[in-house]
C-alpha cells in the first residue's frame, strides 16, 4: 500500500524495520499536501523544512539504535485549535491571525515526546465554534470527496486531509460533534473520547467553566486501530487541566466481545437517518451479534432532549466565556463570526440553575438505564 494511504500503525512498523525512511513519508505526505491543499483548503499552516529536518533526524537515531517513542518519525497534523510552539496557531480568529506560541499544548508535547514529526496545522471556524469549517482567516475548508460540500466541522481540516492522503493522524477537538461530524462526512476514523480523559491545556476551548465537561480532544486518523495507537499517548492529568482523573485506560484488544452487552438505534428521535445508514447501522450490529455480542435495539430515555439542552447551554451565559477568550486572543467584536452567541441574553439565576438540574437529571436516567438494561 502507497504511504499516503497506509494506516500509521503500518508506517510506524516500517520506519522501526527501516523499510522506509521518515524523510520518505514526511515528503510523500508534504508533497499530497502541496497536490490537493489548493482545493481542499484544510492544510492553513505548513512547516515542511522543519518537517525534513526533524525526519532526518529521527532517520539518524534510527540507524543508531535509538526509538523516541511509539511514533518514532511518523508525520502527523494538528488542528489549529492546538498550540504548537514555533508553528503559527491562529484558533480560527482574527486576533490571532499571525500569532506564534512559545509553548506546545499538552497534547502536541506528547505527540513530540513520542516521535511524531509536525507537518503543518488544520483549518478549524472560529474557536472551533461551527459544524462546518470556515473562518474569516482561512476561508472554507472543501469534502475530498466532493469539493462543493462540507467536510463538517469544526475538526473538518482534520479530517479533510487525512481522507485525502494528506495525513496518517491528526488530532481534532469535540464539544459537540467536532470529531464525530467530520469524521463522518469524510469517511475517517475519529474518537470523541470520554470527558476528563485527555488535557486541554493549550487548546482554544480549555480547562473551567460552564461548558467543561462537554470539550475534549481526540485522534482522527486512517483506521480504528490508529485511533488506539494514538489515544494512549494522549491520555492521562497534565497538571494543569483540573477535569484530568487519574484512571488507567484499558486495552482494547483486552475487551471480550462474546456475552457483552450492546444497544443500539437507527433513529435518535430528533431526525431519521438516510436507509443507508440506517442499514450500515444494522449491519454493524449484526456483526456484533455474530461475534457474540447480547444486541437489543433500544433507544436511550431523554435523548431527544440533547440537542435542546445542548444548545440551551451553550449560550446560558450569553457568549461571555467567548468574548472572554476573544478579548485575549486581540479579536474586536466588528471581526469575528460569533456575533450570535455574543448578542444572546444571558440566563438569569433561577433559570441557569433549572437548565443545570435538567443536565444532571438527564445524565442520571441515562446512567439508570445503562445500569438496568
Amino acid at each position: 500500500m502507497e504511504p499516503i494511504r497506509a494506516p500509521a500503525t503500518e508506517l510506524v512498523r516500517r520506519i522501526r524495520a527501516r523499510e522506509v525512511s521518515s524523510l520518505e513519508l514526511v515528503d510523500a505526505h508534504l508533497a499530497r499536501i502541496e497536490a490537493v491543499n489548493p482545493l481542499l483548503r484544510a492544510v492553513v499552516t505548513t512547516c515542511a523544512e522543519a518537517a525534513r529536518a526533524r525526519a532526518r533526524e529521527a532517520d539518524a537515531a534510527l540507524a543508531r539504535g535509538e526509538r523516541w517513542g511509539v511514533l518514532h518519525g511518523l508525520p502527523i497534523t494538528l488542528k489549529d485549535s492546538i498550540d504548537t510552539a514555533g508553528v503559527r496557531t491562529t484558533w480560527g480568529t482574527a486576533g490571532r491571525a499571525a500569532f506564534v506560541p512559545h509553548d506546545d499544548a499538552t497534547v502536541a508535547a506528547r505527540l513530540r515526546a513520542a516521535g511524531a514529526i509536525l507537518l503543518g496545522k488544520t483549518a478549524t471556524p472560529e474557536l472551533t465554534m461551527g459544524y462546518e469549517t470556515q473562518s474569516l482567516v482561512h476561508g472554507r475548508t472543501n469534502n475530498p470527496w466532493d469539493l462543493a460540500r462540507t467536510p463538517g466541522g469544526s475538526s473538518g481540516g482534520a479530517a479533510a486531509i487525512v481522507a485525502a492522503g494528506g495525513s496518517p493522524l491528526d488530532v481534532g477537538s469535540d464539544t459537540g460533534g467536532s470529531i464525530r461530524v467530520p469524521a463522518h462526512f469524510c469517511g475517517v476514523a475519529g474518537l470523541r473520547p470520554s470527558s476528563g480523559r485527555v488535557p486541554r491545556t493549550g487548546h482554544a476551548i480549555g480547562p473551567g467553566g460552564l461548558l467543561d465537561p462537554l470539550t475534549t480532544l481526540g485522534p482522527i486518523a486512517r483506521s480504528v486501530d490508529d485511533l488506539a495507537l494514538a489515544l494512549p499517548i494522549l491520555c492521562g492529568p497534565d497538571g494543569r487541566d483540573p477535569a484530568l482523573a487519574p484512571v488507567p485506560l484499558g486495552d482494547p484488544r483486552a475487551v471480550r466481545l462474546a456475552g457483552l452487552r450492546v444497544a443500539f438505534f437507527v433513529d435518535n428521535g430528533l431526525h431519521s437517518p438516510t436507509s443507508e445508514i440506517a442499514e450500515a447501522v444494522r449491519q454493524a450490529a449484526k456483526a456484533l451479534a455474530a461475534a457474540g455480542c447480547e444486541l437489543e435495539e433500544v433507544r436511550p430515555p431523554g435523548i431527544e432532549e440533547t440537542f435542546e439542552i445542548f444548545g440551551a447551554l451553550m449560550v446560558a451565559d450569553g457568549g461571555a466565556a467567548l468574548a472572554r477568550i476573544l478579548a485575549e486572543a486581540g479579536t474586536g467584536r466588528d471581526e469575528t463570526t460569533l456575533g450570535f452567541f455574543l448578542g444572546v441574553p444571558g440566563l438569569g439565576t433561577a433559570e441557569l440553575a433549572a437548565l443545570l438540574d435538567r443536565w444532571d437529571g438527564l445524565r442520571a436516567r441515562l446512567l439508570a438505564w445503562r445500569t438496568a438494561t
